[in-house]
């Protein structure tokens, strides 16, 4: 804790707290170090429970993920409300995990949004990996009847898998360019330079695009 609090910088703790999250730990030095312990997992538990976004940020880089319970990575995401934590916690954690698909399926009818744009961050995930199994129709469907209404957090883990959708499977590409455009999220969306929007319609377009120039 000691290391962790020597490499707060507060120009990172600006730069973060603008994207809601509340520590000041440069992301580049965090990984040096964890490169350094390499995994731990009793460790990696030690430092979840301090509650220290850095500590956390570290316990996910040096945990082992097959080794959480279901149970406790549900209480985990439950805990991390600081969006970088949230994120880590759900890419290089759950998605390893043997209880990736349950949690996936509880996650997104969970009435708390934050939990619930876990499982549609697991959901894109198998849309692009393993979509044997998903209804993409339905998601579709839910997509352009919730979306619109959603909280910011669980709208942008929707639009996100209205992409993947759209980028992915191109017998439901014209649907979802069509839920897209009609509902609008995201239109506006300030994107820097060489960037691409993350309105879906302008992403879809653009990546199917890249790929098919090759």
């Amino acid at each position: 804790m000691a290391e962790l609090a020597a490499l707060e910088d507060p120009r990172a703790r600006a730069v973060n707290e603008r994207h809601g999250d509340d520590h000041g730990v440069n992301l580049g030095r965090l990984r040096e170090l964890a490169k350094r312990l390499k995994t731990q997992h009793d460790l990696a538990r030690e430092l979840w429970q301090t509650g220290d976004s850095a500590a956390r940020l570290l316990a996910l880089l040096i945990c082992r993920p097959k080794a959480f319970e279901r149970d406790e990575l549900d209480a985990m995401l439950r805990e991390a409300r600081a969006p970088k934590v949230h994120d880590w916690l759900v890419g290089y954690v759950v998605k390893k995990s043997p209880h990736a698909e349950a949690l996936r399926v509880a996650w997104t009818a969970d009435p708390d949004p934050v939990v619930a744009s876990a499982g549609w961050a697991l959901t894109t995930d198998r849309v692009a990996r393993k979509p044997d199994g998903l209804d993409l129709a339905g998601l579709l469907g839910v997509i352009e009847a919730e979306m619109s209404d959603a909280p910011d957090r669980l709208q942008w883990a929707m639009n996100h898998c209205l992409a993947q959708i759209g980028i992915e499977h191109a017998g439901h590409r014209a649907r979802a360019l069509a839920i897209g455009e009609r509902l609008g999220v995201l239109k506006d969306y300030p994107t820097p330079p060489n960037c691409t929007s993350p309105y879906a319609p302008t992403w879809i377009t653009e990546v199917v695009r890249r790929r098919e120039a090759g």
